[in-house]
């Protein structure tokens, strides 16, 4: 074993000062937000900003003045972008510091809490069960250390660590506990970025994202070969160069989906903010969105439904034991524990301190793959605590156990034995002493909670390494629907599709070990479920790491935290529904907006086409689609994008988006472009025709805004109502009609808008057969929203 500090003293605060002052300290470069410098590049050097950019530089070079207005999409969507991110790094970044790691480190002697990034080179770290060690190191010494190396070899089964061997940093200790040296710190740690990987804000992939990303490909594909076929033929038809490029960049414009990257950005963005302000910390941007999809909400009973606090109830002395020797028994045991797991703190806060004679000379720490602990009295022998299964009671006490945990008690019983364990192995001579009855606290929001899912089409699974009636009497007390009886997770069957059959059809399981837990997920996973799993403690590490979402209490072990996509800091299980219905809105809202831009896109491509295929003047100027296109699409997909939307969300956003948006872009087109070459074969200007246009496929296009509101509520009622009125002001005031060229519309104009509108309505409200697999998508549009219920307890 290398030289270094002895295991009890560790460094002296000068040998500290030396290692700070030589920069042997755990501090590596952070990656938790982006740089200013970053994040305007990331938000102004954009595809869509590059192709409206592109565009913007034609039309100056065409017609320099009022048609360049669609350039202030570039800005907005740089500065918008800009500021809600760096109020997201503020938000993240306050809540990362409330997350920190500490390590108990020995110095002078004595053992003190620091940030982990305050570790220097060859500190002493003092492990405990539920610790993560954020450095590498090698062992010192060990009181039955057990060390879980899953997160780095996938490996479930604990390794013991003896001393001299090493533990390397992303792992984490599951029972005993020991002390070691840090070897390797800093960047040359071998998991060192594992807690800063968590906290780093970054736009990751989504089905969300991945579906904007989708439409904007496309349109790469399509936007630049059809604006350059259409120069080609407007240069043919005749018309002078400058009139050609700027009809050009018009269609151009109006094909690019200028606003749908920013909205759902900044609905990311918004949400993570909302979670920020319940102090709910989410690993990640996509973390807002998979509480939303998710249809399975599986449950760690304590510290999720209950409030992690158990007290002891009772104890009922079995043969010949008496009720004094039993409690004596109990607190010599937890004195000679110096980190009791909660059962054993329960039964210590009752009992007073062990008379003389009861010295502990040997003990075996608790582990939970074994479910029990062990202390050699001297010439008492050797007591062992943990659960009657583990530690094979007989069958008359078994059941003895069975009505108590019916009734909602946690037991475990106390036993007697001639001879220590050895090597994990159960002495044979054990004697059953008493059981011991403890209770679990219900959280007073849970039911209200529980129920509020239940109500969201979300099927609860209560996941419980208690006795399998304990964890059904605590979930029929919180309100679980179909609670019934709990199934030992033991005899569940091992194959993946009959456990995925049992996980359907039941609700409650206990004795769930974490190698058990983690397969219960894939199980559920096999069935096409979304899985979220919440938990608090270290059994609950693989199951949070395998489920599609792992929520964690702030409370709980560093390991559940570092895996965990949201944390709840202040351990409000109601925040939950909080979540929720933050990732609701998001998808379901940007979903409304994308089928807004989409239709812009489709029609916008289909009336290129038809300028292209009838050689005629393209029926927008620019800076008249801006203004179609800022009533109709812009400010009211905004506000759609940041309403209260609690629909359950469904897999298929591309699918459902093209089924909806494709459809009415065409009819948008047809008619809007029918109505402009009526009316200019029916002897109008050309600025007149483009005129009606622009109010042709306004109307439409408010008319498809009102059909995506829905449930027309009277604020979204309101919300078209004022897109029409804006449009109107625009049109009536002189200078406005002026600056955006338009001409007052005479009877012919109105009655063909009329028409055309009218039209457009009967088709998208009352014409569903006419548009192929229209039926879904108009269901699927037009449920209402779900609002959460006031939990009973308000939140902060």
């Amino acid at each position: 074993m290398a030289s270094g500090p002895p295991a009890d003293r560790g460094l002296s605060g000068a040998e500290v000062a030396e290692r700070v002052g030589d920069g042997r300290v755990n501090r590596v470069p952070r990656a938790p937000t982006r740089t200013l410098g970053q994040i305007v590049r990331a938000n102004a050097l954009t595809p869509v900003n590059a192709i409206i950019g592109s565009l913007l530089v034609l039309i100056l070079i065409a017609a320099p003045g009022p048609d360049a207005l669609f350039a202030g999409v570039v800005i907005s969507n740089t500065i918008i972008g800009v500021v809600q991110e760096l109020r997201a790094r503020r938000a993240l970044e306050r809540l990362a510091v409330l997350d920190v790691s500490l390590a108990r480190v020995v110095r002078d002697g004595r053992v003190e809490e620091i940030p982990f990034e305050e570790v220097v080179a060859d500190e002493v770290i003092e492990l405990r069960p539920g610790d993560q060690a954020g450095v590498d190191g090698e062992v010192l010494s060990s009181d039955g250390l057990e060390v879980n190396e899953a997160l780095l070899t996938g490996e479930s089964d604990p390794v013991l660590k003896p001393p001299g061997d090493s533990v390397l940093s992303g792992s984490f200790v599951v029972a005993g506990n020991g002390r070691m040296r840090a070897s390797r710190i800093g960047a040359a740690a071998y998991a060192t970025s594992l807690a800063e990987e968590a906290r780093r804000f970054q736009l990751v992939d989504s089905e969300l994202r991945s579906g904007v990303n989708l439409i904007l490909r496309w349109l790469t594909w399509i936007i630049p070969p059809l604006a350059v076929l259409l120069l080609v033929v407007l240069l043919g038809f005749g018309e002078d160069w400058r009139d050609a490029l700027r009809d050009t960049v018009a269609a151009s414009v109006a094909m690019v989906p200028d606003g749908l990257v920013l909205l759902t950005s900044i609905a990311f963005i918004v949400g993570i903010l909302e979670l920020a302000r319940r102090r709910a910390l989410a690993r990640e941007l996509a973390s807002v969105e998979l509480l939303a999809r998710v249809d399975v909400l599986c449950l760690d009973k304590t510290g999720t439904i209950t409030t992690g606090e158990i007290s002891f109830s009772g104890l009922t002395p079995l043969g010949s034991a008496s009720r004094g020797e039993v409690e004596d028994a109990l607190a010599a045991l937890a004195a000679a524990d110096p980190n009791p797991n909660a059962t054993l703190a329960a039964i210590a806060a009752s009992l007073p301190d062990p008379p003389s004679g009861w010295e502990v000379t040997e003990t075996v720490p608790f582990s939970s793959a074994r479910g029990w602990s062990a202390a050699r009295v001297g010439g008492r022998g050797t007591f062992l605590l943990g659960a009657p299964e583990a530690l094979g009671a007989p069958d008359d006490v078994i059941a003895r156990v069975g009505d108590e945990a019916a009734e909602g008690r946690r037991i475990v019983l106390l036993a007697r034995a001639g001879q220590p364990p050895t090597d994990g192995v159960l002495p044979p001579d054990r004697v059953p002493l008493a059981l011991i009855s403890l209770e679990d606290e219900v959280r007073p929001d849970a039911a209200d909670i529980l129920a509020y899912f239940a109500a969201q089409g979300i099927a609860l699974k209560v996941i419980s390494g208690d006795h399998p009636a304990t964890a059904a009497a605590v979930a029929r007390r919180a309100g679980v629907p179909g609670a019934g009886d709990g199934v030992d997770a033991r005899e569940l069957p091992g194959g993946v599709e009959a456990m995925a059959e049992m996980l359907e059809r039941r609700t409650v399981f206990g004795r769930v070990s974490p190698h058990r837990k983690q397969a219960m997920i894939a199980a559920l996973q096999s069935r096409g479920h979304t899985v979220a799993m919440t938990g608090d403690g270290v059994n609950d590490v693989l199951a949070l790491k395998d489920a599609d979402m792992g929520i964690a209490m702030g409370d709980g072990s560093d390991a559940t935290r570092a895996v965990a996509e949201i944390v709840l800091l202040d351990n409000r299980f109601e925040s939950l529904p909080v979540v929720l219905a933050a990732g609701r809105r998001v998808i379901n809202n940007i979903e409304r907006v994308a089928n807004l831009f989409v239709a812009k896109a489709t029609y916008a491509v289909l009336l290129t086409a038809l300028t292209i295929a009838f050689a005629v003047e393209f029926p927008f100027l620019p800076r008249q689609l801006t203004l179609v296109g800022t009533f109709s699409i812009g400010v009211p997909g905004f506000l759609l994008a940041m309403a209260p939307n609690a629909r359950r969300a469904e897999p298929g956003f591309i699918h459902r988006v093209l089924r909806f948006s494709i459809p009415a872009g065409i009819v948008a087109g047809l008619l809007t472009f029918a109505a402009y070459e009526w009316l200019r074969h029916d002897g109008l200007s050309l600025a007149e025709a483009r005129s009606a246009a622009t109010l042709v496929l306004l109307g439409i296009g408010l008319v498809i805004l009102a059909r995506l509101a829905r449930p027309l509520t009277p604020w979204r009622l309101g919300l078209v109502a004022a897109m029409l009125a804006s449009y109107l002001v625009v049109l009536y005031t002189p200078p406005l009609r002026d600056f955006f060229l338009l001409e007052l519309p005479d009877h012919r104009v109105w009655a063909t808008v009329a028409v055309a509108v009218g039209a457009a309505t009967a088709i998208l409200h009352l014409g569903p057969r006419l548009v192929a697999s229209w039926g879904e998508g108009d269901r699927l549009q037009a449920l209402p929203p779900v609002e959460a219920p006031a939990p009973s307890r308000a939140p902060h």
